[in-house]
């Protein structure tokens, strides 16, 4: 018994000596926490390529119809038949509706008689006259005798042509029983019923015939435009293009055809028209669009999506990703937006490699990492416009 607690304290002894070798030892340090690398933004990012790129002036306007025709009735009478229906694209010269001519061709008739009667009695005068000349000839007849037969000759000849003035006139009267259309365009809403007694005093008339093809646009620009419109417009025509209200749509293209002759200084700007073929009919007179004048085709310009465009206290920038995969916050200058497009001409250069989706989240020198294909156009990064995603 003895011996075993001798043996047990022996033990003891010594694993405290082997502890206490180690603690004093031992060569101790403070540990050092390890600083956590920051995680690199995910981003979509984009190669910045040379392309042509068209310039334009932004305008709003209003379609107006090429011509308008109030189809109006110079003459009175009863509407006997409607030849058109509501609605309906006509020919110029397309007959509308149909006067009762009768009571019209009644007068040509009686005109008709009166002149025919005249011509008669012109014939005779004539034979009278020639017999006194071949009498007078003779010492039979008297010179007064035949002046007088003469001035009668000359009285007949202009009743005559007076008759035939009245006929002329009564056949126009007559061509007035048709209303036809002087343009072609789509017919409006029917003002007059059959059996009504249409005058050329109606204010409304018959129908409006409106011409949509060719047709008018009306749009304004910033007095400021004008000395580089007038420039561009020296060396020749200026396209124009409609575009919908929400930009969305392409309507058509069509030509500048003038420039107001004054300035609007009420507003400060200035009264732009344009013509389109219109042969689709997209266009509609009073319809409100959004006009884009075409100035030129700038080349080999540098575009960028215009999602990557931020603004900050000196302007416009992008984020640029450089070699070493960080973000580098580069200043632009921004010519124009276009189509979700921006124009840049100062800042960046072909070949730069600019984050267009997810420059929300980053600062100058973040750490990034390029999302491609599927991952790219399945991520959410907070800012912008996926279609512009590669």
């Amino acid at each position: 018994m003895k011996r075993n607690l001798t043996i047990a304290l022996v033990a003891l002894a010594a694993i405290l000596a082997g502890a206490g070798l180690w603690f004093f030892g031992t060569d101790r340090k403070p540990a050092v926490a390890a600083t956590p690398v920051p995680a690199a933004v995910p981003v979509v990012a984009a190669s910045v390529t040379g392309k042509d790129v068209p310039i334009y002036l932004h305008g709003i306007g209003t379609v107006i119809a090429y011509n308008t025709d109030v189809v109006r009735s110079q003459i009175q009478g009863q509407i006997v038949s409607i030849a058109f229906t509501e609605g309906q694209t006509v020919k110029a010269g397309d007959l509308l509706a149909q006067i009762d001519p009768r009571p019209y061709e009644a007068q040509i008739e009686q005109l008709t008689a009166n002149r025919d009667r005249d011509q008669a009695q012109l014939a005779n005068a004539e034979a009278n006259l020639s017999r006194y000349n071949q009498l007078g000839d003779k010492g039979y007849a008297t010179p007064q005798l035949i002046e007088t037969q003469t001035a009668q000759v000359a009285q007949l000849k202009a009743a005559v042509k007076a008759d035939q003035a009245q006929i002329d006139e009564a056949n126009v009267q007559l061509s007035y029983t048709r209303l036809t259309s002087a343009v072609p365009g789509v017919t409006g809403v029917r003002q007059i019923d059959v059996g009504n007694v249409i005058h050329p005093t109606d204010p409304n008339g018959l129908v409006v015939v409106t011409q949509i093809e060719p047709i008018s646009l009306l749009f304004t620009l910033p007095q400021a435009d004008l000395p580089v419109i007038q420039e561009h417009a020296a060396k020749g025509a200026l396209k124009v293009i409609a575009y919908s209200q929400d930009n969305k749509m392409k309507l058509d293209e069509g030509t500048l055809l003038l420039v107001n002759n004054e300035i609007a200084g009420a507003t400060g700007t200035v009264q732009l028209k344009a013509v389109f073929p219109n042969h689709e009919h997209r266009l509609w007179p009073g319809q409100l669009v959004n006009a884009r004048l075409l100035l030129e085709i700038q080349k080999d310009a540098i575009t960028v999506a215009g999602s990557a465009v931020q603004q900050g206290p000196n302007g416009s920038y992008v984020y640029v990703v450089t070699d070493g995969q960080t973000a580098a916050l580069r200043p632009v200058h921004i010519v124009q937006i276009s189509d979700g497009q921006a124009l840049i001409d100062k800042g960046l250069k072909s070949g730069d490699v600019v984050v267009i989706d997810g420059q929300y989240r980053l600062t100058e020198g973040s750490h990034v990492r390029e999302l491609h294909g599927k991952a790219a156009r399945e991520a959410d990064l907070q800012s912008a416009v996926q279609d512009a995603i590669p």
